[in-house]
């Protein structure tokens, strides 16, 4: 019996039964498509996230203050980052395109009959823009000039200008925050939401301003000059590590710390990235190991379908050896026709995942990314899951015995 006798063969069978195949097959279809819907959910995921914090800026780097402890009654401890560190990197580093930080407060804003409640007041620096890769619509933003004199002046969100001003120009005037004027000199052209923040609908001012006028309690304000954080923009053709290091000593410096022991930290975007991908990679492994049961049920009644296939054409088969077919030629049959229920399978579910992963990217408002070696992987898997659970009843009925099998009704 010659391999394509045995295809031919294989398939009469499965289309002698096609309700009995399809649903044998249904197994296989479900964990082939979830496989493919739930890696392309955790890629689009990652992607999404990736494409956030690219958004922040180019080229970031992240210093962080390390944690303090207030204790009561006594004065605030040292070390941590502070304002002038700012200048300090700007004027001491080489390859450093801008450096900026930021301080936040909120406030209600009003204009005229217009009132916003719950705004977030930015205080920032005039590198702000070049660090965070936003762009002035009209106007200009806040300069070194005003930073330094901490001028009243501040730049509008496009959302929070539309609400104020509606289709009027907002140069030129004066809005309150909370107990404070501000005269407006720029607004923002629309960034959007990036990371969680919505740069639209905040309003940015000197960061010497916040710290004056809008330090929002006690702790704040003993806290005095202290950031939290500080962005730092590397230059094009520089390379970030040897920044960074240049960055690392300098701060040890200033702060009488060692590089053992520093009161901060340094990230970079790749390290962000890095490490929500780390977490994304294995929830997407996880789902991937739970789609999978999906596939070994699916082999469980591949087997179970076969076996009660092998119970139904024992004569067949008595008839088939008394002709000659070898021990072999019967098993080779039944391990095909399982292959054959898993691959169809297989390209059902494939095309089952295909489309849902488009149809759950449309409707759920998640971001899809149909992950090619998924689809190879759920393919070779369903493949791979008919050989071995075709084996039990291939192997069975290739070990009847011709004369009681021809004896069988």
């Amino acid at each position: 019996m010659n391999f394509s006798e045995v295809i031919t063969i294989a398939w009469r069978s499965i289309a002698a039964n096609k309700s009995r195949s399809l649903l044998t097959m249904l197994g296989v279809i479900i964990g082939v498509a979830a496989v493919i819907v739930m890696m392309a959910v955790s890629a689009g995921t990652e992607a999404t996230i990736a494409e956030q914090i690219q958004g922040l800026g180019s080229n970031l780097v992240f210093i962080n203050a390390a944690m303090v402890r207030m204790v009561p009654g006594q004065p605030p401890p040292q070390g941590g980052l502070v304002f002038d560190d700012v200048a300090a990197i700007r004027d001491n580093i080489k390859g450093v395109a801008g450096v900026s930080v930021e301080q936040r407060s909120t406030a209600t804003v009003k204009y005229g009959n217009v009132s916003l409640d719950e705004i977030t007041i930015l205080g920032t620096t005039p590198d702000f823009t070049t660090v965070r890769d936003v762009a002035v619509g009209s106007g200009r933003f806040i300069n070194e000039k005003e930073q330094e004199q901490k001028r009243k002046v501040v730049v509008l969100g496009s959302a929070v200008a539309q609400e104020l001003f509606g289709e009027a120009d907002p140069i030129g005037q004066t809005i309150n925050a909370g107990n404070v004027k501000l005269t407006v000199i720029g607004v923002l052209k629309e960034k959007g939401l990036v990371s969680g923040t919505n740069f639209d609908e905040m309003i940015y001012v000197p960061i010497s301003v916040v710290f004056q006028k809008f330090t929002p309690s006690f702790f704040g304000r003993v806290m005095g000059d202290r950031v939290r954080s500080i962005y730092v923009s590397v230059a094009e053709g520089y390379d970030m590590e040897s920044v960074i290091q240049q960055i690392e000593l300098l701060l040890a410096k200033r702060h009488g710390v060692t590089l053992e022991e520093p009161d901060f930290s340094i990230q970079t975007q790749a390290d962000i990235i890095s490490a929500r991908q780390s977490t994304t990679a294995s929830f997407r492994t996880l789902l991937a190991w739970v789609a999978g049961v999906s596939l070994i049920v699916g082999g469980i009644g591949i087997m179970n379908i076969m076996l009660v296939s092998v119970t139904e054409r024992t004569r067949e088969i008595g008839l088939r050896q008394a002709v000659g077919a070898t021990p072999g030629d019967i098993q080779l049959q039944f391990l095909v026709e399982a292959l054959m229920l898993s691959l169809v399978g297989g390209l059902i579910g494939v095309l089952a995942g295909l489309g849902g992963a488009v149809l759950f990217g449309k409707f759920s408002g998640m971001r899809t990314v149909v992950v090619p070696y998924s689809i190879a992987l759920s393919f070779t898997s369903a493949a791979l899951v008919g050989i071995f659970f075709g084996f039990l009843p291939a192997r069975t009925a290739a070990r009847l015995d011709p004369i009681e099998a021809l004896r069988h009704d």
